[in-house]
């Protein structure tokens, strides 16, 4: 795999994500507690071989290089990386990404440098373990010039999807994106027996998803970009591709979750709270890497903890109960809280003694969720300081309040980074 490099999509804006790429960039939205969404591609790659790694951003990046920095460093005589490269003013031009593959053109001098045969297109927003030397075998067994990982899926979620027709050799020639209707599948489907025979039960699935995760030939992929001015991979580079080159699959059908939504997020954080958790986070063979932080053990005090994960360096005060959620690093809450089916990041830091003497003089709550306080299928984002017996419950047609503390995001409720909740506050 030391021929294979690897780019990572950071994304846009990340606007369906917001408020929680208000003061960050996608990849650095944290995930499960303690990891942030750049670590799972990463972790891919290193778990794969894979280790030189760039990763393509230009929205609110400053957090994500810190993340970087600090958790990703080899030795010299290893030669691998992990490198931001983020939209610059060059001799070539002086313009802002336009685009996933504007993105890639305008770094193409890193991708053409010697050593390199093939380029994995990764994004920067999805939740999934993926060995991509199974991938890079199947690129060389079908010799093809670009491959594309692909999920099998029922017709009841394939609206969702941009979905491939296949020909008789496997290879790709059509692509529909969102098919909404029966009849749009019939043209794209996939006979289930083709994916039978590749060791992958159909179980009623006859359709293909793009994952969004692509593998070129180096100078196939250099020869596309250098000859279009194509914005996106998915909706012009591909489709494309299938026209001119030899374009196939590689079926997948672990689990994978596209988090690029707060509702979906939402959904995968607390999916990996229950027993039977989709996605394992425990795996010694393909671990997770993040940021080491010498953190303390996290403390309860006659707590009553439930399907839930704690992170490092929390303190729980007696009496709370949590159930269902995902408590982040250095989480401070207070005796008799309640907290169910939330997400709550925690904190950058811990307050000094100073800090809370501080707080408690100008009447400002402390960083955390105070005594008595109920929370039930919310985000709360870091820093945020929630004061004792304050209510923050999701609920059907919720709506914002006027002047709230809290932003109601595709009816899910978000306390944003830093935010400040009255004691006694009611949502």
């Amino acid at each position: 795999m030391r021929n294979v490099l690897s780019i990572i999509l950071g994304g846009g804006k990340g606007t369906r994500l917001f408020p929680l790429t208000q003061y960050r960039s996608k990849p650095a939205v944290p995930l499960a507690g303690k990891y942030r969404l750049i670590d799972i591609p990463i972790s891919n790659c290193l778990n794969s071989g894979i280790n030189r790694i760039y990763l393509l951003t230009q929205f609110n990046s400053v957090s994500l290089h810190q993340h970087i920095r600090q958790t990703y460093r080899f030795d010299r005589f290893d030669g691998g990386f992990v490198e931001i490269l983020a939209a610059q003013q060059t001799m070539e031009g002086e313009a802002w990404y336009q685009g996933t593959a504007d993105a890639v053109r305008k770094n193409l001098r890193y991708i053409e440098q010697k050593g390199i045969d093939y380029v994995l297109i990764l994004s920067g927003d999805q939740l999934y373990r993926m060995d991509y030397e199974d991938m890079l075998a199947t690129h060389k067994r079908t010799n093809a010039d670009v491959t594309i990982a692909t999920l099998p899926v029922t017709r009841e979620v394939a609206h969702a999807f941009g979905i491939m027709r296949l020909d008789d050799n496997g290879q790709v020639r059509g692509f529909l994106e969102k098919p909404k209707t029966n009849e749009e599948m019939d043209i794209v489907k996939t006979d289930p027996a083709w994916i039978d025979a590749r060791g992958i039960p159909s179980q009623g699935r006859d359709l293909l998803a793009s994952m969004g995760i692509y593998l070129f030939n180096r100078d196939v992929l250099v020869d596309l970009l250098s000859k279009s001015d194509y914005h996106d991979f998915g909706k012009e580079v591909f489709p494309m591709s299938m026209r001119t080159h030899n374009v196939q699959v590689h079926l997948f059908d672990g689990y994978w979750e596209d988090i690029g939504t707060i509702p979906s997020f939402f959904q995968a954080n607390l999916d990996l709270t229950k027993p039977d958790a989709p996605f394992q986070l425990q795996d010694q063979d393909a671990p997770v890497y993040t940021h080491a932080r010498f953190l303390p053990p996290t403390r309860c005090d006659g707590a009553t903890v439930k399907h839930s994960l704690l992170a490092d360096g929390c303190s729980i005060g007696e009496g709370a109960t949590i159930e269902n959620s995902v408590i982040g690093l250095r989480c401070k809450i207070g005796r008799n809280a309640v907290i169910r089916n939330a997400v709550i990041m925690g904190a950058d830091y811990y307050q000094t003694d100073e800090d809370l003497a501080a707080d408690t003089a100008a009447g400002v709550p402390h960083v955390g969720i105070a005594d008595g306080c109920v929370i039930d299928g919310v985000i709360i984002d870091k820093n945020v300081r929630i004061g004792a017996g304050a209510k923050i419950v999701t609920r059907p047609n919720l709506t914002q309040p006027e002047g709230s503390p809290a932003v109601i995001a595709d009816g899910v409720v978000v306390l944003p980074k830093d935010g400040v909740v009255p004691a006694g506050w009611v949502l």
